[in-house]
């Protein structure tokens, strides 16, 4: 990590909570930015997955049977 970024995040850790939590929020937003490519491939792939469903080629399965495969139902 640079001496810049070192002492950015020093500072940051003095903020409080709530300043920090947004200061992550405004950081990851600067991350998420729109790519067209990524977003038709996301587009093909849910139409190919509903095709795949509507035909019987995959089935519907809930959240609980999910959650209960992993081991995360309660």
């Amino acid at each position: 990590m640079a001496t810049d970024t070192k002492d950015i995040v020093k500072d940051a850790l003095k903020l409080s909570p709530l300043e920090r939590a947004n200061l992550v929020d405004h950081l990851l937003s600067s991350l998420d930015q729109p790519d067209k490519n990524i977003d038709n491939l996301w587009r093909i792939e849910v139409e190919d997955r509903i095709k795949a469903y509507k035909s019987g080629k995959i089935k519907f399965v809930t959240l609980d049977e999910v959650l209960s495969r992993c081991g995360l139902d309660n």
